[in-house]
């Protein structure tokens, strides 16, 4: 994790920030700071409100309400000044499928008014950072997805940006894809940067994420670091339980012991207790029981449900 100096100005400043569209409310006044060198989470499931968060935080989307501050400059007035200094990383594929690998990166650099030499210095640079100077002739259509995701993530770090907003960027990717840009990312922390991420992969959110916050239907749930939310919500272990029979619910219930009823399953909030874990084991159909540390996709569905949403 990075080093956070709190006495540092916030980066990011969020005030009882409002989005609505009609009569709907996808933000609703939400409240929340970046600081410097950070990694910070935003998470929730499809229509929590993340999306329009982010287009907010660069300037695309203006605000219903509230106060979104980013480097101490107001968005709504200064977003010319506040887009030269990010750099956003889309969830979708925005490259130019008829440009090579390396015009990509110079086209864009031009946007910013990067001088010619130094674009095509930092983009030489970026390609070999991302492992992609063997493709700087190749078309964007040729590329795989791992690569194509490579290549955007080089272009919106062309200007040297000061906020890095990465809107889900390892979605779609392999493992081997999704590691090797979690080193780039953990590398450019080292050098300061300071990162605002969205994600499904709580996996992710935990390997980068100093603090997160989840939210849902435009509101914060809960806001804290990965370690500190596993531990407060669901502690140190999970027991679940296939099949679970009356006897079971009757001795959690006795015992006071936290579960979730999901479906077929008991999720069991154990922390672990190793004689509840030995009583369950012995007693309880041991052969459909599963026992495993917690993690924080089990803090993500305690809190936002397990129901597929739209």
């Amino acid at each position: 994790m990075s080093a956070v100096d709190p006495r540092q100005p916030p980066i990011i400043e969020v005030e009882h920030l409002c989005k609505h569209y009609g009569d709907f409310i996808a933000v609703d006044s939400i409240s929340f700071t970046v600081h410097a060198g950070e990694c910070f989470g935003l998470l929730g499931p499809n229509g929590a409100g993340k999306t329009s968060v982010i287009r907010m935080l660069h300037g695309f989307a203006p605000l219903s309400g509230g106060r979104l501050r980013v480097f101490g400059l107001d968005i709504e007035t200064r977003w010319r000044q506040i887009r030269s200094r990010i750099g956003v990383c889309q969830q979708d594929n925005t490259l130019d499928p008829d440009l090579s690998v390396l015009q990509n990166l110079d086209i864009f650099a031009g946007y910013f008014q990067i001088p010619k030499r130094l674009a095509r210095q930092r983009a030489d640079e970026l390609l070999q950072f991302f492992a992609l100077e063997k493709k700087r002739d190749a078309k964007v259509g040729e590329l795989s997805g791992g690569l194509a995701r490579r290549l955007t993530l080089a272009r919106a770090l062309i200007n040297d940006p000061e906020l890095i907003i990465l809107d889900e960027p390892t979605t779609g990717l392999d493992p081997q894809s999704r590691h090797l840009l979690w080193d780039r990312l953990q590398n450019l922390r080292a050098r300061g940067k300071t990162f605002l991420l969205t994600t499904h992969y709580m996996e992710e959110a935990s390997q980068l994420c100093d603090r997160l916050l989840i939210m849902d239907h435009g509101k914060i749930l809960i806001e804290g670091s990965p370690t500190g939310l596993i531990s407060t919500h669901v502690g140190a272990s999970i027991i679940e339980v296939a099949g679970a029979d009356e006897a079971l619910n009757t001795f959690l219930d006795d015992h006071d012991i936290d579960f979730d009823t999901r479906g077929e399953r008991l999720i069991i909030y154990n922390n672990g207790d190793h004689a509840v874990e030995h009583t369950i084991r012995t007693t309880f159909r041991p052969q459909q029981c599963t026992f495993r540390s917690a993690t924080l996709e089990d803090v993500f569905l305690r809190l936002t449900g397990r129901e597929l949403r739209e």
